[in-house]
């Protein structure tokens, strides 16, 4: 057999990387290489069309082993298990119970309880806890900041009374105070110093973690993955250098400290991310000393985001949050949830639950995602992006510290105008459509109606209502609003107001008309118009007055652009007025159309967003 292989090698010359440049060139005809084959991410640099071995020689990551510092190919070395977990609001202890006790029954290990702060009691978490076995199932909590202390009190005591191996709890308390200076601007430093207390109460519970960083909430406003993973750095070194100050032994606070992160739908991305996450997280805590590498293990909770979910085609949440849970299964985390694709418009139903649960199941008992350790190490993509996102991430954890450390950053806001400033610009490029929300801005259901569909209100996690600013912000804040969002309100307006019909005046070159008449169905139907297309017509005055006919708002001229020259301006006198004329595309002969007093074109160059608005505006909508 090894004489068949090297005799296979021999008989095939090795292409070098330029031998492929070279045939890529060819193959482009004169076009621009780095225009028309390589990406310019937003993270902050370039992605390949292709790599090769050499790309990553240089680079040190391949080398490490899984379960070993600096962590980049996992904290584990035999297997990729994570925890599947699933969040219960307990407003009411009983109920919350029954609750848990089924889904553990239907393939959760993780569970994860909001206790409103009224409820924190002995007896309430007695009743809460009734029937599980807390050193078999994770147990995560959250509740109001200033009860987390009462709270982990309560929990010792009831570990410490029901015998438990204290090496074999493992769960969390969601401790953040931090999250609501960055997303709310209120100034809760004074209960910074609590951090301290907080981690001495639970210290013999080795895997179990009290201080969090919520970058989820980053994400969920719109961060780019290098924001989130760089900010996440900042966070928690703020957290783990404010413990030793405190006096807090270092591999007590690094074990102590759990990230809550975010999943997109940027599929190789995320992997990386969480793959970097670990590696740059590893070397931060190295520098403070510990006494051991596995206090340099980052441990990662992973939640699929709500910023790219829809509430019109909802199911397509479905394949968003698929795709992002295989990217946080394969990048290697701790646990996670997947959030109900319904979640958006409505609280969550057992059956948007019960999905949530089994599109985990789904990749761990079928994909067997669970049984092999970092299956993307030595992928030359993955590797370079792991790099990348490293570097670029880290640039961003420097200029933080630069500052002052997070903390003073928050305070002065320039993180919250960092993540403001990207979320307005994706807005701008979704409204652009340079950023596709499949099912919004592209390809919408023409024929979806939103049956009382409204954006639905987020449950605070101290109380178990609708969070409120009760108290002026002392800092600047973050704005959440989903992508959608902006098309969905405009959608929704529409159908509330007047639905319009948008009739398609097919004429001329057969492949153009139909093409020009899809764009223009699909950019219509993304506020809600009514849109009807036709196979052609032989005349415009033929089309104009089927159009009519029909009870056209809207008649959307559709040709090549040559023919526009001899169509478009009879079109636009026979219907005079009758209904608003557009024209589908951006032909050369436009000044000489709007020298005849046409004025509405629909083309890719178009801002879709301001565009409906504006013929929202005209239609008297």
């Amino acid at each position: 057999m090894s004489i068949i292989k090297e005799k296979l090698f021999t008989e095939f010359e090795v292409p070098t990387t330029q031998d492929w440049l070279d045939k890529i060139q060819v193959d482009l005809k004169g076009a621009d290489f780095n225009k028309r084959l390589v990406w310019r991410t937003n993270e902050g640099f370039n992605v390949q069309p292709f790599y090769r071995r050499e790309d990553v020689l240089k680079m040190k990551t391949p080398d490490a082993l899984p379960g070993e510092f600096p962590f980049v190919r996992g904290n584990m070395k035999m297997d990729n298990a994570w925890y599947v977990r699933q969040d219960i609001m307990a407003n009411d202890a009983k109920e919350a119970n029954e609750k848990a006790l089924d889904i553990l029954n239907k393939g959760i290990d993780s569970l994860g309880f909001k206790i409103p702060s009224r409820q924190v009691s002995t007896e309430f978490i007695e009743e809460l806890l009734k029937g599980i076995h807390c050193d078999v199932v994770e147990v995560n909590f959250s509740t109001c900041q200033r009860k987390s202390i009462e709270l982990a009190e309560i929990l010792k005591k009831y570990f410490d009374k029901q015998g438990y191996d204290k090496n074999l709890v493992v769960g969390s308390i969601n401790w953040d105070p931090i999250k609501k200076m960055v997303m709310k601007g209120k100034d809760v430093t004074s209960m910074l110093s609590l951090a301290a207390q907080l981690v001495d109460t639970l210290k013999d519970y080795p895997k179990f973690r009290c201080i969090t960083v919520n970058t989820i909430d980053l994400n969920n406003a719109g961060a780019y993955i290098v924001q989130e993973l760089g900010y996440a750095l900042a966070w928690g070194n703020e957290y783990l250098h404010q413990l030793v100050e405190a006096g807090v032994d270092v591999d007590l606070a690094a074990s102590k400290i759990k990230f809550n992160m975010g999943v997109s739908e940027n599929y190789f991305m995320e992997l990386a991310k969480f793959r970097a996450a670990r590696m740059l997280w590893a070397q931060i805590v190295k520098q403070y000393e510990p006494g051991d590498d596995d206090y340099c293990k980052m441990c990662v909770h992973a939640i699929t985001s709500i910023y790219n979910q829809t509430l019109f085609d909802s199911y397509v949440n479905l394949l968003r949050s698929q795709t992002e849970a295989m990217s946080a299964a394969l990048g290697g985390v701790h646990s996670m949830v997947v959030t109900p694709f319904n979640v958006t418009y409505e609280k969550p139903t057992d059956f948007s639950e019960r999905i949530a649960r089994n599109q985990q199941l789904l990749i761990k008992e079928e994909s067997h995602f669970d049984k092999v350790v970092d299956p993307g190490g030595g992928s030359y993509y993955i590797e370079h992006l792991t790099e990348s996102l490293a570097v670029e991430s880290w640039k961003i954890f420097l200029k933080v510290e630069e500052e002052g450390g997070f903390l003073t950053a928050v305070k002065a806001g320039t993180i919250q105008d960092d993540i403001n400033t990207t979320n307005a610009k994706r807005h701008g490029d979704a409204a652009k459509r340079k950023e596709f929300i499949l099912g919004t801005n592209q390809f919408p259901n023409f024929t979806e109606k939103s049956d009382g569909k409204r954006e639905a209100g987020i449950d605070c996690n101290c109380c178990g209502h609708k969070d409120e600013h009760h108290n002026e912000a002392a800092f600047k804040s973050i704005e959440s609003t989903r992508l959608a969002a902006d098309f969905e309100n405009l959608r929704i307006h529409t159908e509330e107001t007047k639905v319009p019909m948008a009739f398609m005046l097919t004429i001329g070159n057969l492949a153009m008309r139909q093409a020009r008449a899809q764009f223009s169905c699909n950019f219509l139907a993304t506020a809600g118009y009514k849109v009807v297309d036709n196979l052609g017509f032989k005349t415009v005055e033929e089309g104009v007055d089927a159009a009519l006919n029909a009870g056209a708002d809207i008649v959307v001229i559709c040709s090549s652009d040559d023919e526009y020259a001899e169509y478009a301006i009879p079109a636009f006198k026979y219907l005079d007025g009758r209904a608003m004329f557009v024209v589908a595309g951006a032909p050369a002969c436009m000044e000489d159309l709007k020298a005849a007093g046409i004025e509405n074109f629909v083309h890719v160059r178009c801002n879709v967003l301001e565009t409906m608005k504006e013929y929202n505006q005209k239609l008297g909508i």
